[in-house]
């Protein structure tokens, strides 16, 4: 069973190639994203946004 849908692998594809054109963009603050980490997690945002299939954020704990 796969952990990913084909919809989250190709959003994290293409901001993973918006990132290292330079061209992706973090939320509010509007920074260019510079980190991988921070790309992978802007492209499985946006594949949950869209309903693909990808799992629930961790809760943090406190």
């Amino acid at each position: 069973m796969k952990k990913y849908g084909e919809k989250a692998q190709e959003k994290v594809h293409e901001a993973m190639h918006e990132m290292k054109e330079g061209t992706l963009k973090s939320g509010r603050s509007d920074k260019k994203v510079t980190d991988r980490k921070q790309a992978i997690a802007i492209g499985l945002s946006e594949a949950r946004k869209e309903g693909g299939k990808v799992p629930k954020k961790k809760e943090k704990k406190s």
